[in-house]
């Protein structure tokens, strides 16, 4: 029988300790897991789970990657965004949390994003995010198509962090902008001028964060994403995912249109990417993709 005990960031976690954790399981083989706090509704598999660790890590040597199959989240051999997929079984999270609690909000799209420090550089060198002017394109379509939001971005209180999600929390960066005639406005602010747009922070649940997330994410039509983290959780639940890379490994060739890759055998989903080569941020881009898929 076998014991998990890892805490690497959340990406890593999804993709390369989950599915072998449930492998095990349905193999038989899964004693315990030791995990990061509120990480059990994602383990709801396991009858014994210990969230045990108050943070995350980036450093290999201390993640737990090196006891499982898969040790790098980018790839297992030598073809980016491809793993080994022996002792891999992703949980069907769509069908585990699938729920009629949220039906009075459907039809709703989840817009995830993200806004921390990245590689521990200044934020103002951070890329992997939908900054506010983005946003209120990207809501006011989705509206005017007549998709209710969901809109996810962590302020970092929400679950165990990592070094980069912890000093943007100790530096307090918020994502705002200066908007002609309503002063400075935040992403948070932006979703009071939307009827059809809510914050995921303020629907009022007696579930825990994550288990909140896993059962609206099941009910959702579709996702519009930054990459990362929160974009591969997106892509677990059988629905079109708009995914915009301004930076990160998936801009590599074949990282995510290649049917071997794992971003394409999380679910039966359709990843649909949009690639900002050269550390662009291209908003256009992401907009008519949203046309195209929703």
């Amino acid at each position: 029988m076998t014991v998990i005990k890892s805490k690497p960031e959340f990406a890593s976690e999804l993709v390369c300790i989950i599915p072998y954790a449930y492998w095990l399981h349905k193999q038989g083989k899964l004693e315990s897991v030791h995990t990061s706090k509120d990480m059990k509704p994602f383990y709801y598999f396991c009858n014994d789970v210990k969230e045990q660790y108050d943070d995350r890590t980036v450093d290999y040597n201390f993640s737990g990657m090196k006891e499982v199959p898969n040790p790098w989240i980018h790839h297992n051999g030598s073809k980016d965004g491809v793993l080994d997929y022996s002792q891999w079984t992703p949980p069907p999270y769509a069908e585990q949390y699938k729920t009629e609690e949220f039906d009075d909000l459907k039809p709703y799209i989840i817009v995830n994003n993200n806004y921390n420090i990245e590689y521990g550089r200044d934020i103002t060198e951070s890329l992997r995010y939908f900054n506010i002017l983005a946003l209120h394109d990207i809501f006011s379509y989705l509206v005017d198509s007549g998709y209710n939001v969901i809109y996810k971005r962590p302020n970092n209180t929400e679950f165990t962090l990592d070094q980069n999600e912890m000093q943007t929390l100790h530096e307090g960066h918020d994502l705002t902008a200066e908007i002609d005639g309503m002063g400075t406005v935040s992403d948070y602010d932006l979703c009071d001028y939307f009827n059809n747009v809510k914050n995921i922070n303020e629907i009022t649940s007696l579930h825990s964060y994550n288990e909140l997330q896993l059962r609206l994410f099941s009910g959702a039509e579709g996702f519009v994403t930054t990459n990362g983290g929160g974009g591969v959780l997106c892509s677990y639940f059988n629905k079109p995912v708009v995914m915009h890379v301004p930076h990160g490994k998936e801009l590599r060739d074949g990282y995510l249109t290649d049917e071997d890759s794992y971003i394409n055998k999380l679910s039966n989903n359709k990843v649909y990417p949009i690639l900002d080569e050269g550390n662009q941020s291209n908003y256009k881009k992401v907009i008519e993709k949203i046309k195209e898929v929703f």
